[in-house]
């Protein structure tokens, strides 16, 4: 979590370095790579810990994308691969819960 809230902090008492540049978002991908990795590993589908995963780093790297200005070559075609990701995901969530038909 902290990752993802304090990027800056937690390079200061890992690595003696803050992270500056491109390394934030960097950092912050990686943080949301594991909560959903702690999900996934919880009692119930693993599914469910990669669709997190897949929605959420959509989103963020659309908002550093938008907001930031931030882009490279493969930012946007990396951004609609994790979104086709999460569409097929959550189908086979819907599909596959207890009572769906």
């Amino acid at each position: 979590m902290a990752l993802l809230i304090v990027p800056s902090l937690v390079g200061r008492l890992l690595l003696g370095e803050e992270p500056t540049g491109i390394a934030i978002p960097v950092a912050r991908v990686a943080g949301i790579a594991l909560i959903a990795l702690g999900i996934a590993c919880w009692p119930g589908p693993p599914r469910i810990g990669m669709l997190i995963y897949s929605a959420t780093v959509a989103l963020y790297l659309a908002y550093v994308g938008v907001a930031h200005g931030l882009t490279g070559p493969l930012l946007w075609p990396a951004v609609v691969l994790h979104a086709i990701l999460t569409g097929l995901l959550a189908l086979l969530w819907f599909r596959d819960r207890p009572g769906a038909t």
